[in-house]
C-alpha cells in the first residue's frame, strides 16, 4: 500500500497559497569577499545523459510549469545565474531566522534549482525540466556538511513552514536531516494538509556498513522520498535503501548550474530529488486544482518506470511524460463489486441446451466408432471375399479300446 493513502485527508487550498508569490528578486547579492566559495564551473555544450533518460521536450506541449513555486531548501540559489535569472524570489535564511536566500556559496542549492528551472540558452544543451516555474530559495544549511546528522531538524522546519507561508506550491527538501523531530513532522504535515507537495532526498549513506539512519522529512508519510539511480538505470552506490524510498531519478554525474554562472557535475539524492520536484510542479500546472491532498505524489509514483526492483528503487523511475499525461490519480482506491452469488435454481433453458449437448455428444461418438469400424473391417473383407479368416477344426474320431474282427478284403 502506498504510504500516501495514509496521509489524513484535508481540503487543498492551492489557490490560496499561490496568491501570496512575491516578486523575483531583481539582482542576487554577492558573497562576501573573505568566504571561501565553491569555483564556478565551465559551460558544456552537450545534452546530458539525465536530460535524454527523461525527455522534457515532450511534456512542453502539455505545460512547462508556469505559475508554479518551487522551493528549494538547501544553501540558497544564485539568482544571478544567466539560465535562472527572472525567476529566483529573494527567499528566506531559516538558519538566521531572517535576510534572503538568492545567494549561493556552496552551491548545492543551485545545482537543484538548475535540474528544475534553468532556461534554454543558446550554445548550451542542458535546459530544467520545468523552465517556466518560479524558484523559492531557502536556506537551511549554512556549510557544506558530509554524512553527519545533516541540517537542523528546528531549521528545516522553519524553512517548510516559511515556503508554505510564501506560496510554494511544491517543496523540494534536497538538504535533509538523521535526527526525528516533532516540531519538523508537524511542520510537513501541516503543508501535505494544506496541498502542498512535498519531495525530499534519501540521504547518500547507502554504502555505509551498519544500520544507516532514517532520513527526514522523506521517512514521514505523505513526503517523496528520492532515490538516485546512475546512467545505466542501476541504483547509484550511495543512494540509500528503505520503505522511505519512492521513486528514483538520476542522481550520478548529473549536468546542472552552479554559482558564479557556471555548470558543474552534481552527485547525491538530492539533485535527483530537483528531478522529482519539477515533475511534481509540471503535474500541478497541468491539474490545476483538480489535483487533492495526495494526488500529485501518488501520481508521481504510480506513473514510474518499472526498476530492476529492491528497496532502494521504490516504484522506479520517475517519468515526467506519463505523469503529465495520464489520468490523475484517485484520491484512494476504489475496490471492485462483489461477485453476485451463485443460483442454485436450474432455468428450463439452460437444462434444455445441456439436455441438447450431451446427445450431440453422444451421436458424434457414435458417429466416430461407426468410421472407424468400417474403415478397419471393410477392406479386410474384400480381400478375403467375404470368407472367414479361420480353417474348419479337424474332424476328430473316437478310437475302440480293443481291436475288432479281422476285416474280409477279398471275397
Amino acid at each position: 500500500m502506498s504510504r500516501f493513502a495514509r496521509t489524513t485527508a484535508v481540503s487543498c487550498v492551492a489557490a490560496a497559497m499561490c496568491a501570496v508569490a512575491a516578486v523575483p528578486a531583481a539582482a542576487a547579492p554577492r558573497a562576501p569577499a573573505n568566504q571561501r566559495c565553491v569555483e564556478a564551473g565551465p559551460t558544456v555544450a552537450e545534452v546530458p545523459w539525465a536530460q535524454r533518460m527523461l525527455g522534457p521536450e515532450r511534456v512542453r506541449p502539455f505545460t512547462r510549469g508556469g505559475g508554479q513555486i518551487v522551493a528549494v531548501l538547501d544553501s540558497g540559489v544564485d539568482a544571478g545565474h544567466p539560465q535562472l535569472g527572472g525567476r529566483v524570489l529573494a527567499g528566506f535564511d531559516a538558519v538566521a531566522g531572517s535576510g534572503a536566500a538568492n545567494d549561493d556559496c556552496i552551491s548545492t542549492g543551485t545545482q537543484v534549482a538548475g535540474v528544475i528551472a534553468a532556461r534554454q540558452e543558446q550554445s548550451v544543451g542542458f535546459v530544467g525540466l520545468a523552465p517556466e516555474v518560479t524558484i523559492l530559495p531557502i536556506r537551511v544549511v549554512a556549510e557544506r556538511f558530509g554524512s553527519g546528522s545533516g541540517s537542523e531538524p528546528q531549521v528545516l522546519a522553519r524553512g517548510v513552514n516559511e515556503a508554505v507561508a510564501r506560496g510554494a506550491s511544491v517543496i523540494a527538501v534536497s538538504a535533509i536531516t538523521y535526527k526525528d523531530s516533532p516540531v519538523l513532522q508537524g511542520a510537513v504535515a501541516n503543508a501535505i494538509s494544506k496541498g502542498v507537495v512535498v519531495v525530499a532526498a534519501a540521504g547518500d549513506l547507502g554504502d555505509e556498513r551498519g544500520t544507516i539512519p532514517t532520513p527526514y522529512p522523506a521517512g514521514y508519510d505523505g513526503v517523496v522520498g528520492v532515490g538516485a539511480i546512475r546512467e545505466s538505470g542501476v541504483l547509484w552506490g550511495k543512494s540509500q535503501r528503505g520503505d522511505y524510498v519512492d521513486v528514483v531519478a538520476p542522481g550520478e554525474k548529473v549536468l546542472t548550474l552552479s554559482r558564479d554562472g557556471g555548470m558543474t557535475l552534481a552527485d547525491g539524492t538530492a539533485v535527483a530529488t530537483g528531478f522529482v520536484a519539477a515533475t511534481a510542479a509540471l503535474v500541478r500546472a497541468r491539474a490545476g486544482g483538480l489535483a487533492g491532498q495526495g494526488a500529485i505524489a501518488r501520481q508521481l509514483e504510480r506513473t514510474a518506470v518499472p526498476a530492476p526492483g529492491g528497496p532502494g528503487y521504490g516504484s522506479g523511475v520517475v517519468d515526467p511524460y506519463a505523469a503529465v499525461t495520464a489520468r490523475l490519480a484517485a484520491a484512494s482506491a476504489q475496490p471492485l463489486p462483489d461477485l453476485p452469488d451463485a443460483s442454485s435454481d436450474e432455468s428450463p433453458a439452460w437444462a434444455r441446451a445441456r439436455d441438447v449437448a450431451m446427445i450431440g455428444t453422444g451421436i458424434a461418438v457414435a458417429a466416430v466408432l461407426i468410421v472407424l469400424v468400417v474403415a478397419v473391417v471393410l477392406p479386410r473383407g474384400r480381400r478375403r471375399f467375404w470368407r472367414s479368416t479361420a480353417a474348419p477344426p479337424p474332424k476328430q474320431e473316437t478310437e475302440p479300446d480293443e481291436p475288432g474282427p479281422p476285416v474280409q478284403l477279398f471275397p
